[in-house]
């Protein structure tokens, strides 16, 4: 009960908000968030296990499933202050042990890119950088409270405490995919 009555409580407030700032002309104002972490395990290990991304909902507390439709396509499900949402998305660019990037092509428009970047022989630093749109009161609550910012650190050290635990990755693929004039281009 308490916790619906806060969720309440921070919806009207995000009414209001969201009320506020269009009438300011903000309301379709982009956020982003940027969080970084050192994993202690090879930059490939950390590479092949985030291109696993039907494993997101073993870090990412928010998300509930991720289903991999082809080798660029993906749609998520997940929640926001309690909310589903679902979204389709595709990877844009994905380059072997250096980032992947990708955007929304349904539902709140978002994108992220992850980076890769070696610190030695077995150490890799992984910066998340997330953009979105909120589009309702329920995200831009979230985002008034800095929510994805927090999501992100929380998850980036789940996937650490995972990946670390583990040692090694539970797959990966190693195809590349770059955008070209007719969309994103895989190759293998």
């Amino acid at each position: 009960m308490k916790r619906l009555l806060t969720l309440a409580v921070v919806a009207a407030g995000s009414a209001y908000l969201a009320k506020y700032l269009k009438s300011k002309g903000n309301a379709q104002a982009g956020s982003t968030a940027r969080e970084e972490i050192t994993v202690d395990v090879p930059v490939r290990t950390a590479y092949d296990q985030w291109t696993q991304f039907e494993e997101f909902p073993k870090f990412m507390s928010s998300v509930h499933e991720i289903r991999q439709l082809d080798d660029k396509r993906l749609h998520w499900k997940a929640d926001v202050l309690g909310k589903p949402i679902e979204w389709d998305a595709e990877i844009v660019e994905q380059i072997p042990d250096k980032r992947i990037a990708w955007r929304s092509t349904t539902g709140t428009p978002n994108s992220s890119v992850v980076r890769f970047e070696p610190q030695g022989a077995s150490r890799t630093k992984i910066v998340l950088e997330m953009s979105y749109t909120p589009t309702d009161a329920v995200e831009s609550a979230g985002d008034l409270i800095g929510a994805v910012g927090l999501e992100a650190r929380n998850n980036l050290k789940r996937f650490k405490e995972l990946i670390e635990s583990r040692g090694k990755e539970t797959g990966a693929w190693r195809g590349t995919i770059q955008e070209g004039p007719d969309g994103p281009r895989v190759t293998h």
